[in-house]
């Protein structure tokens, strides 16, 4: 698989099977497991003062995105993102 990159832009499904188009913003690699950080395509084109929605996903061996299933690995991976965010200020 090839490494995900900061700015690919990528196509996924919604819950209502609806396509969207993200943007990597950032990517780590956290106990061996690859995650993204990634934006909506249209939020990030808005030029808006309001918050945009970040969205974590795993990515599997084969660069596949998948939803982070438990709380708590969704507050590691969260918790990864922002210490990442903090070093590069």
């Amino acid at each position: 698989m090839e490494k995900i990159e900061v700015g690919e832009i990528f196509t996924i499904s919604d819950e209502n099977n609806e396509e969207q188009e993200v943007e990597v913003l950032a990517a780590l690699n956290l106990d061996g497991t690859d995650y993204v950080a990634v934006s909506f395509v249209d939020d990030l084109q808005e030029d808006t003062e309001e918050d945009i929605d970040i969205f974590f996903l795993k990515v599997d061996e084969d660069g596949d995105f998948s939803a982070i299933e438990t709380d708590e690995e969704f507050d590691k991976v969260s918790a990864a993102f922002d210490e990442m965010m903090d070093e590069e200020e």
